[in-house]
């Protein structure tokens, strides 16, 4: 079925990029989701190449998943948010790549996170996954934080917390500090015998790599691990302080997307865990507002 055998005048893409993944969803405002397609990680950080590639790999699985054709990609009006674009110089590669879309418009993962999330209204939201950070939206006032990238911050997030228990666990192996379950659980994981097991593992590997450690991070802590629950206990009060930042611009709503969301709440704040409201809408729908909008101004 293409695109002129339907009754759709525009259909968009929304494009949600970041360290672990690229999920892309057809979207006609008369019909509503027409297709989603998920593809491998899409910031800019780590490679343009890879990132052109996942958004393009995206989008033809969104289109095969709306029985549509790759020959109709260059019928679509995409919104593409991403990690890594705040960075000025990336953004600028990615506005000027030559896409093979009818229009294409570039923001950050944050800002189509929070139009999403609150169904294109104002408000707040944080993003724990793969990595961390926080953006808020009110009147003319706008706030972003973090987001600086593996091993120069994202604090609290997977890769963060898979990170800190290496280098505690190697830490103990070497003999400088008790070994606990959580060394035990990553020579398990690993299937290593020594420190250097972990290091063949993990050394020069990326943060998605880090943040498939996290779930094994928060068990321990769960678990009374010591050293576990001082790291994920760092990471929650970051992120919980992060919240507050936010909510000195006043926002409406408040909500937390990504995979450590949900398992990071019995460690927030309570003042924070009592603002949270459910997202409304997933950040690739945001990335079809935001499209929306930009086409509009063009009309």
């Amino acid at each position: 079925m293409g695109l002129n055998q339907t009754k759709i005048q525009q259909v968009f893409i929304g494009i949600d990029g970041g360290g672990s993944k690229c999920r892309a969803s057809l979207y006609s405002h008369e019909e509503g989701i027409l297709g989603t397609g998920i593809a491998g990680r899409a910031n800019p950080l780590h490679g343009l190449a890879h990132t052109f590639e996942s958004i393009l790999a995206s989008t033809e699985l969104a289109l095969k998943d709306a029985g549509m054709s790759s020959c109709d990609t260059h019928e679509l009006v995409a919104g593409v948010g991403l990690a890594g674009v705040n960075v000025p110089h990336l953004y600028q590669e990615i506005a000027t790549w030559g896409h093979p879309f009818k229009q294409m418009f570039v923001t950050t993962d944050l800002h189509t996170a929070c139009i999403g999330a609150h169904n294109g209204g104002e408000g707040a939201v944080i993003i724990t996954g793969t990595g961390s950070c926080g953006y808020a939206h009110v009147g003319e006032q706008s706030l972003s934080l973090g987001g600086h990238g593996f091993a120069l911050g994202d604090k609290g997030s997977g890769a963060w917390l898979g990170l800190r228990a290496a280098e505690q666990a190697l830490l103990a192996l070497d003999g400088f500090a008790t070994q606990t379950l959580l060394s035990e659980r990553l020579l398990a994981h690993f299937a290593a015998t020594d420190a250097m097991g972990i290091v063949e593992h993990l050394a020069g590997r990326s943060s998605s790599h880090y943040a498939r450690l996290a779930r094994l991070v928060l068990q321990c802590a769960q678990e009374g691990d010591a050293v576990a629950r001082a790291i994920v206990e760092e990471g929650a009060a970051y992120i919980s302080e992060m919240a507050l930042r936010l909510f000195e611009i006043d926002p409406p709503r408040f909500s937390m997307i990504g995979g450590l969301a949900e398992p990071l709440l019995p460690w927030l704040a309570e003042e924070v865990v009592a603002r949270l409201a459910p997202t409304l809408a997933p950040p690739e729908i945001g990335a079809v507002y935001f499209a929306t909008q930009e086409f509009n101004k063009l009309a």
